[in-house]
């Protein structure tokens, strides 16, 4: 099963031509790593650099340290990712989930200790908003993680099983059923391009009522950059909202784990794009720390479709991680948007952008909203009221009575 996973990710999460390979990952997924790098070297990759991080030690650490200990740190330095980028690199980076580990450690000691990090690779993070380099997040089993999911005996086994299924490596021929899929969520971005939309009103039963305006030139995209994958799993299209222009309230569907702390049960609510207001169940101040984050990080940056009758969905599991538990659902992200969402927009500079509409903050957070009963109905600039999703699914318009029935 994970000699497939090989193959899935060098096949189709790492560009063809690399001939360096980036890998970040856990400790405990080490002997993973080390048989997919044989296998990458197999196929010419010449140049794979290790970026290993223990997590307990990151959690003690982080424990014992003051802000000023962090801030005079180089452990959350990661200026070699920028490195590697401005040398062609391809990065596959590892999520592999320790829920609760983080539980004792001060929340606004953490959002610092990300920030370091996010801000020590700049070359990076642009090269990625430009789509200028192959880059995938892919999941792997741990067993904390596990643990955490399934209380049995097995429970490793079953997530094992779990994420071989929402990755399609249980398939006859997974590089095969990625590439259906691929065409697939392709069909869906030319029809959804093709509308003409000026705004999509989300509304269900958690009280969900919004308002989302797309900028002039939208254009949706797809989690795949010039044939690279990189999202491992994904089954989303999304596109980027006019970051001034969302108006209503958004309740939250599925837990936001967000650098090992988790917000849950919550809602935002938005005027002229800005949120104005919001609450929590639990996680209240990281949901404030995300929201302060920087000028933008309180407006909108994504907005992406996936069917509630997903493969993933399916499973009934949330999975505790955005990367999968954002492809069971329909999602927003707070922050930084993307030029690929506009047209022409890989080709303008950082102020164009912005005046197109797409946010420029340099955190991006994904939030999952999606329920079963979801409805989305769009309206074109030229007045037509368009069904874009019933009952939690792509309607038959956008998608075809064929395809949906």
């Amino acid at each position: 099963m994970w000699d497939n996973y090989i193959q899935v990710l060098l096949s189709k999460c790492v560009a063809m031509d690399t001939r360096i390979l980036f890998i970040s990952y856990k400790r405990e997924i080490r002997e993973f790593v080390q048989e997919l790098a044989l296998q990458a070297k197999n196929r010419g990759i010449h140049e794979i650099f290790f970026d290993e991080e223990d997590i307990y030690y990151t959690h003690d650490l982080l424990k014992k340290s003051s802000k000023e200990d962090i801030l005079n740190s180089a452990y959350f330095n990661q200026s070699v990712w920028d490195n590697y980028a401005q040398n062609g690199a391809s990065f596959l980076i590892f999520e592999t989930e320790y829920p609760g580990l983080m539980d004792d450690v001060d929340d606004c000691l953490i959002a610092l200790a990300s920030k370091l990090r996010r801000e020590s690779r700049p070359l990076y993070r642009k090269m990625v908003e430009r789509c200028q380099l192959s880059w995938c997040i892919a999941a792997y089993p741990g067993k904390v993680w596990a643990s955490s999911l399934f209380s049995s005996a097995d429970a490793y086994e079953r997530l094992e099983k779990a994420l071989s299924k929402v990755c399609m490596l249980d398939c006859d021929n997974p590089i095969l059923a990625w590439d259906k899929q691929l065409k697939l969520v392709g069909d869906v971005i030319k029809k959804l391009n093709g509308l003409d939309l000026k705004k999509m009103h989300y509304s269900n039963s958690l009280g969900t009522s919004l308002d989302i305006y797309l900028p002039k030139d939208y254009q949706f995209s797809s989690a795949k950059d010039n044939g690279v994958i990189v999202n491992m799993p994904s089954y989303e299209v999304f596109a980027s909202p006019h970051y001034l222009k969302t108006e209503g309230i958004v309740y939250s569907s599925k837990p936001l784990n967000y650098n090992g702390k988790i917000v849950d049960e919550f809602w935002l609510k938005f005027v002229c794009g800005k949120v104005v207001d919001y609450d929590a169940k639990k996680g209240r101040e990281i949901l404030k720390s995300i929201i302060e984050g920087d000028d933008y990080s309180c407006y909108l940056g994504e907005c992406a479709l996936v069917a509630y009758d997903s493969p993933i969905s399916n499973l009934n599991i949330t999975f505790g991680t955005t990367l999968i538990d954002e492809n069971a659902s329909c999602h927003l992200a707070l922050g930084a948007g993307f030029a690929e969402c506009v047209n022409e927009g890989l080709d303008m500079d950082d102020d164009s952008l912005l005046k197109m509409g797409i946010n420029q903050s340099k955190l991006h957070v994904d939030f999952m909203i999606g329920t079963k009963d979801l409805s989305i109905v769009g309206t074109t600039y030229d007045g037509r009221e368009i069904s874009i999703f019933e009952n939690g699914n792509f309607s038959c318009e956008i998608i075809g009575e064929e395809k949906k029935c």
